[in-house]
């Protein structure tokens, strides 16, 4: 049984920083993409930053390149989303995820899967957490 559990959200000025860590239980897949997705109310989830499994390939959208690092400890299983100089755009709620396909890249990843497999596709493909608020202002 695999569950992501989240941690680190919160409210932060801008120009600053926050971590969020998200703990891996019982994932053990080789091959599957790991990741931090954000959502705002009436937009579509979007893909922040993605990692290989073993967390050694990463990409990030073009909003948080240069800003934003993902990192995944192997030891304790767990994905990190370092978040620097932090905009008011920033603000929404993160969720991490593990996603039973190949990465792709971040500016085309939900439309991708919403292409494949419908509307609101991340209700029922792969592994979420249950969210973190992030507020920026």
């Amino acid at each position: 049984h695999v569950q992501l559990v989240e941690s680190g959200g919160g409210s932060v000025q801008d120009g600053g920083s926050l971590t969020l860590s998200c703990e891996l239980k019982g994932y053990t897949y080789s091959s599957y993409c790991l990741g931090w997705w954000r959502q705002v109310p009436g937009k579509e989830r979007e893909a922040v930053a993605v990692c290989s499994s073993d967390g050694t390939t990463t990409s990030y959208a073009g909003s948080v390149q240069g800003r934003f690092t993902i990192s995944k400890n192997n030891d304790n299983n767990t994905l990190t989303l370092q978040m620097n100089s932090l905009k008011v755009e920033d603000t929404a709620m993160y969720y991490c995820a593990a996603l039973g396909t190949v990465c792709f890249e971040p500016h085309e990843f939900a439309s991708r899967m919403r292409r494949m497999y419908g509307d609101n596709w991340y209700r029922r493909f792969g592994y979420w957490g249950q969210g973190t608020q992030v507020t920026v202002s």
